[in-house]
């Protein structure tokens, strides 16, 4: 198995920073755009100055926002003391320190991490993925989520959230704003209106390709964090077993979002990943299909 617990922190280090680039760039070029069409240079700035406080509000706070939007409650040991024996041996063996544990009193089998770093980072467990899991899947699972940690996961998928909602918020503004009023003079002209019309097409596919580079991203980091994962607990079949009771479920979690769907080790939704299903579909996928994460999980080996 290729993957380790180490090789990918300062991919996705680069990874994150480079994501942060391109999505300001984005947004540059969106502020720029609307400050142009309607001849305000404070477009731009105001565009470029907002991106920058939301990141740093969502570097600082998106564990919390999450968990509330979740409905996430933080446990003691003595509430789950499996669980926190699983997590705190789990941590050890991967040189992590112990992550605050959360619960979701939900039915639907899921889990997530999240946090800005590892020595700020969370894991929720929904009641019912403590339900119907053993240990030894159970073990999976916790692998799963510290191996996102480890990975530094957590981060890259915070900023994508951000910055993609953000680049989304701006283009659906000046979209339907460009409908209920012009620009300036100079867009009178006829290569004025070619450009306005090119503008409004990529303000349109921004925030569409944004997504489609959120989910792409998402889908890889799970089947990395299935391989880190697998190589912590030294036993693949145990996540396997997992993500078939996980997958089996058509139960939509009670406070299913798509903004945190991502952050799962399943669709919230409770969609299940059929065989059969197209290129098209898949592509707007959160995560890969449980199938093709189970055949990769069987089909690894471990040294």
């Amino acid at each position: 198995m290729a993957a380790n617990l180490y090789t990918n922190q300062d991919s996705n280090v680069r990874k994150t920073w480079g994501l942060m680039v391109v999505f300001f760039i984005v947004v540059m070029f969106i502020g720029w755009f609307a400050s142009y069409y309607y001849d305000n240079p404070g477009i731009l700035f105001f565009a470029v100055t907002f991106s920058v406080l939301m990141n740093v509000f969502s570097y600082w706070f998106s564990d919390k926002i999450v968990l509330s939007i979740s409905g996430a409650k933080e446990i003691s040991r003595s509430q789950a003391p499996e669980l926190y024996n699983v997590v705190e041996n789990l941590s050890i063996t991967a040189g992590l320190p112990v992550p605050k544990i959360y619960i979701i009193n939900d039915p639907a089998p899921n889990a997530f991490a999240t946090g800005r770093n590892k020595d700020h980072a969370v894991v929720a467990f929904t009641t019912g993925i403590l339900q119907i899991l053993n240990k030894t899947e159970l073990e999976g699972v916790v692998a799963h989520e510290l191996s996102h940690i480890g990975n530094r996961d957590i981060l890259l998928q915070t900023i994508v959230v951000v910055l993609v909602g953000f680049v989304t918020l701006l283009s659906d503004f000046f979209v339907r704003s460009t409908f209920f009023g012009g620009g300036s003079d100079r867009d009178n002209g006829k290569a004025g209106m070619i450009f306005a019309v090119i503008g409004i097409i990529l303000m349109i596919l921004s925030p569409i390709i944004a997504t489609l580079l959120q989910l792409a991203i998402s889908r890889k980091r799970e089947f990395l964090a299935d391989a880190s994962g697998a190589l912590l607990t030294r036993y693949p079949e145990g996540l396997a077993s997992a993500l078939e009771k996980i997958s089996a479920s058509s139960v939509k979690m009670k406070k299913a979002n798509h903004a945190t769907a991502h952050l799962f080790i399943s669709d919230p939704y409770g969609k299940k990943k059929n065989k059969g299903i197209s290129f098209f579909h898949k592509i707007f996928l959160t995560h890969p299909p449980a199938e093709e994460r189970i055949q990769a999980l069987r089909g690894s080996k471990i040294n």
